[in-house]
């Protein structure tokens, strides 16, 4: 298979065909032709020789020439000769200089020819698979329209035009069928580049191919005027989504519906008949989580912003519409807004709040000694602790019907002998456990709070200060797309996630772990900034 004058062009001519089939330059084609002789040379020569091969991008010659690097000392026989040696072929050589032989025409041979064009056609993939990555890199979060080429074990794929894309089992809605020829949309979800080239992987099922097809669907949205701030789907059956206007003139849901429901109608035959809930979002979270339950009726919220849980009262008729079925209302709602939600009907809240009425008042009962009426007064004052009682501004207690001021010294004193003696006794607790005095003598921790600290093995301040803020105050973590709840060695003492943190700060600073420059850097650079501007105006 050696190269004539006959087909010489035609041989440039292939390579300029091989590039407009591929989209790829030309000269990448030519590149690879010249590494498969070369390679396809070394087999008949000897694999250890430098030999490289060169084919003119105007006349298609091909050259092949073997080539030498002048050196001081030879490793290489094969590919390098010493200074001496090259003064055959060089006047004035030196180290560094490459001596080129020309090598004679060449029959490659069947082998030969079948390995290069093996060469040929890696370097011609990897070229198409450089194209096809660098093309797709920057679309991800696109939404795409594709052909179904074929089903490979439950995952679709699809051609794009200008590669193949995988829409997964798991990222199809469910119910959903598609044959070969079917016409798809879907959302590039990611784009990999990979050894066995990029990889394309699409979405029917993400949260961001609802908004992606809200945006295509109302202009006010492309505009920037109304915002999807949030969305929760249940792929073919329900979602919810959070819209705002940024125009008062525009209402984002009426915007987002369209004149007789033509604009979310295009979306939920798009999603085969995913119903949607359209939801005004506010910045409130009650108010947001109210709208977010709709259709059911919300009458009362307590929101616990530490542990981003909130509690919502329904009537009692209404319970079954606010879960949802299969919980999917109460679930869909918790994910647009952030939190956990608690739902209880009306009937279940009173229980629960004379349950914690009566717990109050036995408290006061049993800790200070007074009868029924004296401790539920107490509690229906909003008293719920004998801290409360104890240290409370006496004029708190005066305020309450039948109170005089002896009433009300004697309940803080008996309050406060009672404080003491839980206190000595918790003290006492936390020393048999092993608790050290440094750890004792700490501000921040009350005697309770040193026996649950011991009964976890935190003994010493060194113990203490290698405690994190979350092992302290508790909190959630994300496992498997799933939030779970961390309890916290103080958490029943309400202790913040900020306060654990300053404590354990304070901790460290006591221990000479830190130094105050790093319990307050803020405040050092803000001196700073303040020494450069005196300075400054002195100047």
């Amino acid at each position: 298979m050696s190269i004539t004058s006959a087909n010489r062009l035609e041989l440039l001519q292939i390579a300029d065909a091989v590039a407009r089939e591929k989209l790829i330059d030309p000269d990448l084609v030519i590149q690879a032709m010249e590494e498969s002789m070369a390679k396809a040379a070394k087999s008949r020569y000897g694999a250890e020789l430098d030999i490289r091969a060169h084919i003119d991008r105007k006349s298609g010659e091909l050259t092949m020439t073997r080539v030498r690097t002048v050196v001081e000392e030879v490793e290489d026989f094969s590919t390098e000769m010493t200074v001496a040696e090259a003064k055959a072929y060089l006047d004035e050589p030196k180290v560094g200089d490459q001596i080129i032989d020309q090598l004679p025409p060449m029959d490659f041979g069947r082998i030969a020819a079948q390995s290069a064009k093996q060469v040929i056609l890696q370097k011609v993939r990897e070229a198409e698979r450089e194209r096809q990555y660098e093309e797709f890199k920057d679309r991800q979060g696109e939404i795409i329209n594709g052909l179904v080429k074929r089903t490979e074990y439950g995952n679709v794929i699809v051609d794009v035009g200008r590669g193949e894309a995988v829409l997964r089992r798991d990222q199809l809605i469910n119910r959903e069928m598609f044959r070969n020829g079917d016409r798809v949309r879907a959302y590039i979800k990611e784009v990999r580049s990979e050894p066995r080239g990029p990889q394309i992987f699409l979405s029917r099922t993400a949260p961001e191919f609802l908004a992606a097809l809200f945006e295509m669907e109302v202009p006010e949205i492309y505009d920037g005027i109304i915002e999807i701030k949030a969305v929760a789907r249940d792929p073919g059956s329900r979602a919810k989504i959070g819209v705002i206007s940024y125009d008062s003139s525009i209402d984002p849901v009426g915007a987002c519906v369209g004149m007789r429901g033509s604009r979310v109608q295009a979306v939920v035959n798009e999603l085969q008949g995913e119903k949607i809930d359209i939801i005004p979002w506010n910045e409130d979270a009650p108010t947001f989580l109210v709208n977010a339950l709709q259709p059911a009726e919300v009458t009362k919220v307590v929101l616990d912003e530490d542990a981003d849980r909130i509690a919502v009262v329904v009537p009692d008729e209404q319970l079954s519409l606010a879960i949802g079925r299969r919980g999917q209302n109460v679930r869909l709602a918790s994910q647009l807004t952030g939190l956990d939600i608690d739902i209880m009907t009306e009937a279940e809240e009173s229980e629960r709040r004379q349950a914690e009425f009566e717990e109050r008042s036995k408290l006061f009962m049993d800790t200070m000694n007074v009868d029924e009426v004296v401790a539920q007064l107490l509690v229906s004052e909003g008293f719920a602790t004998l801290e409360e009682v104890a240290y409370i501004d006496i004029e708190e207690l005066l305020s309450i019907d039948g109170f005089d001021q002896d009433t009300a010294e004697e309940l803080q004193a008996r309050a406060r002998e009672s404080l003491d003696e839980i206190n000595s006794k918790a003290l006492a607790e936390a020393k048999e456990l092993g608790v050290e005095q440094s750890l004792i003598d700490f501000e921040g921790l009350t005697p309770q709070m040193l026996v649950a600290l011991a009964q976890d093995g935190v003994k010493t301040i060194e113990d203490f200060a290698t405690c994190a803020d979350w092992e302290l105050a508790g909190g959630y973590t994300t496992v498997n797309g799933e939030r779970v709840k961390d309890t916290g060695i103080l958490e029943s003492f309400d202790v913040s996630l900020a306060e654990a943190q300053e404590m354990v700060m304070t901790a460290r600073l006591q221990l000479g772990w830190i130094t105050e420059a790093d319990l307050h850097p803020e405040e050092e650079e803000a001196g700073d900034d303040g020494d450069s501007a005196t300075e400054e105006a002195e100047a």
